[in-house]
């Protein structure tokens, strides 16, 4: 039985998104390989466990569900095990409540230090084996300038944008505003830097709805990205698994909504309204039915065999471009008029694992999570087959000494 310590939850807006996504994956998991080990980051970066926790129902009421469930401390192993062991909560059966040893950690997380390599870093760190993408490439997709940038230097078509800091707009605000006006013009796409899931995003037509927009972000990141509105929006989306050596290609979506910018409602919220969610496949455990699975969507989008494929093409260089691994989702903006493509962003993480896009080339969510953890492992042991020590002791009387006079 291979333990899965599933993470999720953490210090983000984007906190209980997380939270649907993770339980969706636990939900999934083939009962006879894998036990599930929920590890739920609370909004104040405490870290804890209990079974409760894979019960979406029990989040209605956080704070009884915290009372019942036990805070862990993490404890990393010389054979690439990670433990967790129970925090002092005092009493004879809190002290002899056994360590959880892990085999592999399953990031769930979404937006902040989950996400943008903080804890992919630990990981690699303490010698553990964990899903999705590395350090270097979390972080690069995380930042949308960044990874544009990229991008563009690889040739990846991108919208005309600009990456504004706090302390370059405090003070120059309609200075600013003005050279955003002269170099991309109204309509703009106004949005933090790092942040996902529609949260903070705004699609600007005047100076006051910018300066506003702008203020509005910053309030998530301490970096706003603007970006030249497409004409004649069409949003296609296309997931990516695999790796840099190897990855395929999801069938494509083209996402709807009454507005403008699809909001965080749309993505989340929508079968929570009418109760026609999507829920995941084999799943027998209370686990929300929501999720990026409830958005509306046409899949696959209605785009000719021709403009499919290319997209298809571009996904899978912009994976590999950004050295990804596990499942991503990338987003594309397209003028329906001229079918002008641009890359707009990638989600190392996505919402559900965009499982829903997986399904209809025969590959399902239980399927999925499985090929992510194989993933992780295979890129564990590439990892580990290195050279990760040179065996000398320069500590030793004779090395020291030999320092000693090198410093001399």
């Amino acid at each position: 039985m291979i333990n899965v310590g599933i993470v999720f939850g953490g210090q983000s807006p984007e906190h209980e998104v997380s939270v649907i996504t993770s339980l969706q994956a636990a939900a999934v998991l083939d009962p006879e390989k894998y036990l599930a080990v929920p590890i739920y980051v609370s909004k104040n970066g405490v870290w804890y466990t209990g079974n409760s926790m894979l019960d979406i129902s029990a989040y209605t009421d956080l704070n009884a569900l915290l009372g019942r469930s036990h805070v862990l401390s993490l404890q990393p192993t010389a054979d690439h095990l990670l433990t967790l062991q129970y925090g002092n909560e005092g009493g004879l059966f809190a002290r002899s409540r056994p360590d959880i040893h892990l085999d592999i950690l399953f990031m769930g997380l979404h937006g902040g230090a989950g996400e943008n390599g903080g804890i992919q870093g630990l990981c690699e760190f303490a010698n553990v084996p964990y899903t999705g993408s590395g350090v270097l490439a979390s972080a690069l997709s995380m930042d949308k300038a960044r990874s544009k940038e990229y991008c563009r230097e690889k040739g990846i078509p991108v919208v005309q944008f600009r990456a504004i800091r706090e302390t370059e707009w405090a003070g120059r605000e309609d200075a600013v505003i003005a050279e955003l006006e002269i170099e991309f013009g109204f309509p703009l796409i106004v949005k933090p830097l790092t942040l996902g899931s529609s949260i903070g995003i705004s699609l600007v037509t005047s100076q006051n709805e910018c300066d506003a927009a702008i203020e509005e972000a910053f309030r998530y990141d301490e970096t706003v990205i603007v970006e030249h509105a497409v004409e004649n929006l069409r949003e296609i989306n296309c997931s990516v698994l695999g790796t840099e050596d190897f990855a395929e290609a999801s069938v494509l979506e083209e996402p709807v909504s009454d507005s403008a910018l699809l909001s965080f409602k749309e993505k989340y919220m929508q079968g929570l309204d009418s109760g026609s969610a999507k829920t995941p496949p084999s799943s027998t455990k209370s686990v929300p039915s929501a999720g990026m699975a409830s958005s509306g969507r046409i899949i696959p989008a209605p785009l000719s065999d021709q403009k499919t494929q290319e997209i298809k093409k571009l996904s899978i260089l912009i994976f590999k471009t950004l050295g990804c691994a596990g499942v991503a989702r990338i987003d594309f903006l397209m003028d329906a008029e001229t079918e002008e493509i641009f890359f707009n962003e990638i989600n190392t993480i996505p919402g559900s694992f965009s499982y829903y896009l997986w399904e209809p080339s025969g590959v399902s969510f239980s399927v999925l999570v499985h090929r992510l953890i194989e993933i992780g492992f295979a890129k564990h042991r590439q990892r580990v087959e290195r050279i990760r020590s040179y065996d000398v002791n320069l500590l030793a009387e004779n090395g020291a000494r030999g320092l000693k006079g090198s410093k001399a």
